[in-house]
């Protein structure tokens, strides 16, 4: 029988508490964000435009980590901006969840 590590239990807790958190007090706002700001590049439905989708298929082989340091850090030299003046890591790691599961 497998056991998990303890140290990812406790990293699995922490992000559970964080999705908790986000989403309890700035989840509309997030949500708003991801629709107008990131849709503006992303496409409005998130099927991509001069950025590419962000739809759980394309995003199939990013692990998570990835897309909150991409949302946070951006890409230099493309049109990604950084973000890290304006989120905060739990709402990047919220953001990346909401991404990774598709949003309606």
């Amino acid at each position: 029988m497998l056991k998990t590590p303890l140290f990812l239990v406790s990293l699995m807790l922490v992000s559970e508490l964080a999705l908790a958190e986000v989403a309890a007090s700035r989840q509309n706002e997030l949500m708003h964000l991801l629709r107008q700001d990131c849709g503006a590049c992303h496409g409005m439905t998130l099927k991509g435009g001069l950025g590419p989708a962000l739809l759980p298929t394309q995003l199939d082989g990013k692990s998570t980590d990835y897309l909150v340091t991409t949302i946070l850090e951006g890409h230099p030299n493309t049109a990604m901006p950084p973000w890290n003046t304006m989120l905060s890591p739990d709402d990047a790691l919220w953001l990346a969840n909401q991404i990774k599961q598709g949003i309606q």
